[in-house]
C-alpha cells in the first residue's frame, strides 16, 4: 500500500501486533489506556470490593495519569510494588505486566497529538446505541439492514458542529468529505448515493 503508517491505537487485543508487524513492521502500537484500566478493575473488583481499591487508584493516577518517561516510570512502580503489592500475587502480576508492555501503553509519548484510547470510535458507538433504544424492533432483517445503511449514510454526510481545538477545522464539513477520493468531486457522490448536499436541504 506504501502507506506511511506511524502509529495504531487499538483495544487491548493479541491479535493486533502479529498483524501489524506483518503488514506495517515500522508502525508502532498503542493499547488504548481506557480499555486497559478497565480490565484492571475488573480483575480486581474494584467496584465491588475494598480490598484493592487504594493501590487500584494509586495505580492509576501515579501510572497512568502521571505518566512523563519511562525512568520515572519504573520508580513508580517499584514504589507501588514495596508499599502495596508484597504480599498479594494479584498486584504483582499487574506491575509486571505493565512494566512487560510500557512501549505499547505509552506509545503516544513519541508521536505527536497521538491518542491514548479508542474513545472516539466508541462515541460513535454509543450515539448508534442512543438510537437503537428508541425503536422496539424491526419487522425483518432487510428492514433492519435498510435502516442501518440509511444511519451510516446520513452520519457520514452530516457536518460535524462541534468540534474544537486543533479538530476546530472539521466543522461545517462532514467524514465522506475528509475521507472520498480525491478524483471524486463531492457532488458526484452525493448524486451516487441518491441523496442531495446537506448544505442545500436538511432530510428528516
Amino acid at each position: 500500500m506504501q502507506y506511511p503508517m506511524k502509529i495504531v491505537v487499538a483495544d487491548d487485543n493479541g491479535a493486533v501486533s502479529p498483524a501489524l508487524s506483518r503488514v506495517f513492521p515500522r508502525a508502532g502500537l498503542q493499547t488504548c489506556q481506557n480499555h486497559y484500566v478497565e480490565n484492571m478493575r475488573r480483575a480486581l473488583c474494584v467496584r465491588t470490593d475494598e480490598t484493592h481499591r487504594e493501590f487500584f487508584f494509586s495505580l492509576k493516577k501515579l501510572v497512568f495519569d502521571q505518566h512523563k518517561n519511562f525512568a520515572r516510570l519504573r520508580g513508580v512502580l517499584h514504589h507501588l510494588l514495596t508499599k502495596y503489592a508484597l504480599h498479594s500475587p494479584i498486584r504483582q502480576e499487574i506491575l509486571l505486566d505493565i512494566e512487560r508492555r510500557k512501549f505499547e501503553l505509552f506509545a503516544y509519548i513519541e508521536i505527536p497529538r497521538c491518542p491514548r484510547n479508542t474513545n472516539l470510535i466508541e462515541l460513535y458507538n454509543s450515539h448508534l446505541n442512543g438510537c437503537l433504544k428508541t425503536i422496539k424492533g424491526f419487522k425483518s432483517f432487510a428492514s433492519a439492514a435498510r435502516w442501518l445503511n440509511a444511519y451510516v449514510v446520513r452520519r457520514r454526510t452530516q457536518d460535524f458542529t462541534d468540534c474544537e481545538g486543533q479538530f476546530k477545522n472539521l466543522n461545517h464539513h462532514c467524514s465522506l468529505e475528509q475521507t472520498i477520493k480525491k478524483q471524486a468531486e463531492w457532488p458526484d457522490i452525493l448524486t451516487e448515493l441518491g441523496i442531495l448536499d446537506p448544505r442545500k436541504t436538511n432530510p428528516k
